[in-house]
């Protein structure tokens, strides 16, 4: 079984916006930043971090605010996506590796996209995994998600907005909630077509009721990575990752101006066939030549879930050296 932490890495705390941001950090050279998603930490890269070192580059993975050992403020408009951008923007700074590369996975796409957007002098490139870049616009988030499931069913963005409800289902048991969420977005775990979607919750009932049986854990997670994710949770509690939800409609207000904005900067995005994340989103990836007119690297894993760095590490992993390699060349 692989030891829970990476060795040769560094940890370290630098000023931030709310106050301080946990990163670790890697090798040496050009900065690329690593943005996790919901419901992870820095550890998500920990595949990631030696490959990239030993390609020339100094990776960093933050723990964005609310988890970890990053400051976690109670105000829902602290996770806003501005404040996030600077959280990164603080990283950067205090790195001195300005303009970086800021990679992201799940939210932690949606946050490195709005990086880019936002701070373009900060950010030379930006990669996308599992989520692909929508341009601010469009209509309320909370609207939009309080239609899906045709009124029988309730969609999980719309279950994990309401304050304290999420909190009530998974605080009790943390690490068994966590290996259902991993499972049941995991290509060898998941849910078998037909079965009920674990994206949504039935009347009165739980997330955790469509998780799958909890007896077997994806082949990318063992025990000792389950407690590494478990302990850093048990100790923070849920709220500040599942503020991140609570605050959508106030991004919404906030990136008004900025409707259908591109992305211009040299891009890269990586999803995985069974990936709800990829194939709901479709269209966003076929819009990809007006919204990331700087796409250099577009690639769809087949057989891969929702954990693509983590499920597939060493496909991830050269897809990300390949590109960024590239950067210092002709697009």
């Amino acid at each position: 079984m692989p030891h829970p932490r990476p060795t040769d890495v560094t940890h370290r705390l630098v000023p931030g916006p709310a106050g301080r941001v946990h990163l670790v950090e890697q090798g040496s050279g050009p900065l690329v930043l690593l943005v996790h998603g919901f419901p992870e930490s820095w550890y998500s890269w920990r595949h990631q971090l030696p490959a990239l070192a030993a390609a020339g580059y100094r990776a960093v993975a933050v723990d964005l605010r609310g988890y970890g050992r990053s400051s976690k403020p109670e105000a829902v408009r602290a996770y806003r996506l501005a404040e996030l951008v600077a959280d990164q923007v603080a990283v950067v700074q205090a790195l001195g590796g300005a303009p970086a590369v800021v990679v992201g996975h799940d939210w932690g796409a949606t946050v490195a996209a709005h990086c880019a957007l936002l701070r373009p002098e900060e950010f030379r490139a930006v990669g996308l995994l599992s989520v692909p870049y929508t341009p601010p616009g469009g209509p309320r988030p909370s609207e939009v998600f309080a239609r899906l499931g045709g009124g029988t069913e309730e969609f999980y963005v719309s279950y994990f907005q309401e304050p304290g409800r999420a909190e009530r289902e998974i605080e009790p048991d943390v690490r068994g909630w966590l290996a259902g969420f991993y499972a049941a977005l995991s290509a060898d775990t998941m849910p078998a077509p037909g079965a009920p979607d674990p994206h949504f919750v039935s009347p009165g009932g739980t997330l955790r009721d469509r998780f799958p049986a909890a007896d077997r854990l994806p082949a990318w997670l063992g025990e000792a990575e389950l407690d590494v994710y478990a302990g850093e949770f048990e100790r923070t509690g849920l709220t500040g990752a599942l503020n991140r939800y609570r605050a959508m409609d106030l991004d919404w207000k906030d990136l008004a101006d900025r409707a259908g904005a591109p992305v211009t900067q040299p891009s890269l995005f990586l999803g995985g066939s069974l990936d709800a994340s990829t194939t709901w989103l479709a269209d966003a990836i076929e819009a990809f030549p007006t919204t990331l007119p700087g796409l250099r690297s577009s690639h769809v894993l087949e057989g891969c879930g929702h954990w693509i760095q983590q499920e597939r590490p060493e496909e991830v992993n050269r897809h990300l050296v390949d590109w960024l390699d590239s950067l210092d060349s002709p697009g």
